[in-house]
């Protein structure tokens, strides 16, 4: 029998942060950054970079992720994709700002997004600071794939001062909080 594979789209400001993040969890069968959530394409092919961060295409930059739900939960990706950025600033992450670094979650199944829903109605029920969660939930439509450079950004670029500044310290804390979650040579 194959194993089951689910997919689905987080939207957590720059894709170059939330790819180094997801890659390094077990259960992992791809992360792809690319863009969702917009208009289609002028050209009507492709989605670019510069449109995207133009902030006129309204397309999100995310990351699309196929996962073995029999090696870790939608949950498990919940509690790690919302413990990594920050889900109660409208479009923006940090000084990254605009509609394309917004808080997005793009299902694939109804039990995806009734899982969403609970589980940010539950963090919100429990916030101590009046901060709800902006993270709109929508229905995955058409992904766009970004440009080759974009994919395993943080791997290539890992000196850039961009990486070791921002993508960095997510990871020491990834690491720290959810070292049970990753991939066995992902462990310090």
């Amino acid at each position: 029998m194959a194993d089951k594979k689910e997919v689905v789209v987080f939207g957590g400001g720059c894709f170059w942060c939330t790819e180094a993040i997801f890659e390094m969890l077990k259960g992992m069968i791809s992360v792809m950054p690319g863009y969702t959530g917009g208009r289609p394409p002028r050209n009507g092919k492709q989605v670019t970079y510069e449109e995207v961060c133009s902030g006129r295409s309204g397309h999100a930059e995310v990351i699309k992720i196929e996962f073995d739900p029999a090696q870790i939960s939608f949950n498990d990706l919940l509690t790690v994709f919302f413990s990594t950025h920050d889900g109660t600033t409208l479009n923006q992450q940090g000084n990254d700002v605009g509609t394309q670094y917004r808080s997005a979650i793009f299902y694939t199944t109804d039990e995806q997004k009734q899982e969403t829903e609970k589980f940010i109605k539950e963090l919100n029920d429990a916030d101590q600071n009046d901060k709800p969660l902006v993270t709109e939930i929508k229905p995955l439509e058409t992904f766009y794939e970004a440009e080759k450079y974009h994919r395993q950004y943080y791997k290539n670029n890992a000196s850039q001062s961009y990486c070791h500044a921002i993508i960095g310290p997510k990871i020491d804390k990834l690491r720290t909080k959810f070292n049970a979650l990753l991939k066995e040579e992902e462990k310090n």
